[in-house]
């Protein structure tokens, strides 16, 4: 956990240890980065303003270099511009302040069942079932032919399902592109349209849903 605030730092970490997680607390992001260059770590919890490097920063250095490690990040900002730049920088989820930790545990297991699932060479998201091996993706039974692009694009939609992903974030991780411009945003809703069309076409429970100003979403509603 990298925050700057002593009464967080101790609420947090003494309600984390109780769930039987073992808490490593940093004060700054040039501390935070250090053990996270040190040491692995299942998820880091991060306070977007921090004294000196704040939190953004952290997680574009900590992105940049490789990392893959689930980010939580906490932050008083709500706005969507805000969210959306959270996301953009590599948080895998955040949350706004002030918060209750019972919501904050609640987030921190589903990142760690979400990186559990990530490495999965088969992923059932509800009715629909996807094979990285084969490359097949079947719902309830039924055979969905995809092209190459499509089938990328959904496997990444299922390595973070249940958690928003920007344009940005897919122009970079499945177009290969770091720096998104307007026309590769056409590209990627088209795909996504192609590929809804496949998916949730004639099924009462549409999986892929957009989050409006923000970005889209893999998900299977509860008894699906």
């Amino acid at each position: 956990m990298i925050e700057d605030d002593p009464k967080t730092v101790r609420a947090i970490a003494s309600g984390m240890r109780a769930e039987g997680f073992e808490a490593v607390t940093a004060k700054s992001g040039e501390e935070g980065f250090f053990l996270l260059s040190r040491e692995s770590f299942d998820v880091v919890i991060l306070d977007w303003m921090l004294p000196g490097s704040d939190g953004i920063e952290v997680l574009r250095t900590l992105r940049a270099g490789g990392s893959k490690t689930p980010v939580l990040l906490l932050t008083a900002r709500d706005a969507v511009e805000d969210r959306v730049l959270g996301l953009d920088a590599g948080a895998d989820d955040y949350l706004v302040k002030p918060f209750a930790f019972a919501e904050l545990l609640a987030r921190v297991r589903a990142l760690l069942r979400r990186a559990d699932s990530g490495n999965a060479l088969r992923q059932q998201i509800g009715d629909l079932t996807l094979d990285m091996q084969t490359r097949r993706v079947a719902r309830r039974g039924r055979e969905i032919t995809l092209t190459p692009r499509e089938f990328d694009l959904l496997t990444y939609l299922a390595r973070h399902r249940d958690q928003t992903v920007t344009r940005q974030m897919i122009a970079r991780e499945v177009w290969r592109e770091p720096n998104r411009a307007t026309p590769l945003d056409n590209v990627i809703d088209v795909h996504l349209a192609h590929l809804r069309r496949k998916i949730d076409d004639d099924e009462p429970a549409k999986l892929i849903q957009t989050v409006r100003g923000v970005g889209f979403i893999l998900r299977a509603e509860a008894g699906v």
